[in-house]
């Protein structure tokens, strides 16, 4: 491979490993962190911490990718659909995005890293349903606060249709 000097010599093909890789130095960040906590604080602390840390980082990731994509105010579902298509766990996890109705929008996480990883080391699955709650319900109110939310399954509920976490969202009209 030739020497680049800047991101702008990258080719589109290496744009978007650059993005997947950026995402998981992201993830790797973030786990590390939550188990630093995790050592020094216990399980529960950890989750509290989380929970406070994606409280606030969900809605600036939402509000920059509604801005970089341009999204109305108040988009609706469609425009939760786009910015889930955008967000760092969109480049590495196994997703899909099904439309129930026209007030009705089902995010299923087929295979997640995070718990991928926890299952190769013979590990429970991470208990991750309260910080899930945080963070989607936040994200989708800051791409229109007119959404609610509804945690389908998620850890540590049992696993549903191979899926490791699903949410309903649902546009209050």
């Amino acid at each position: 491979m030739p020497q680049m000097k800047n991101i702008q010599d990258l080719t589109k093909e290496q744009l978007i490993d650059f993005v997947t890789d950026l995402s998981k130095r992201w993830l790797a960040h973030d786990g590390l962190w939550f188990q630093a906590v995790e050592k020094k604080y216990g399980l529960e602390n950890a989750i509290d911490a989380d929970s406070d840390a994606w409280d606030k980082f969900t809605v600036l990731e939402a509000n920059r990718i509604k801005q970089f994509l341009g999204l109305p105010e108040q988009g609706g579902l469609d425009a939760l659909d786009q910015a889930l298509r955008f967000r760092l766990y969109a480049f590495l996890n196994k997703q899909e995005i099904i439309r129930q109705a026209p007030n009705k929008l089902v995010f299923r996480m087929n295979a997640c890293r995070v718990q991928a990883a926890r299952e190769r080391k013979k590990m429970d699955f991470f208990p991750c349903k309260p910080v899930g709650l945080v963070e989607y319900s936040g994200f989708a109110r800051a791409i229109d606060p007119r959404i609610s939310i509804r945690c389908i399954c998620c850890p540590p509920d049992e696993l549903q249709d191979g899926c490791h976490c699903a949410w309903e969202f649902t546009l209050e009209e």
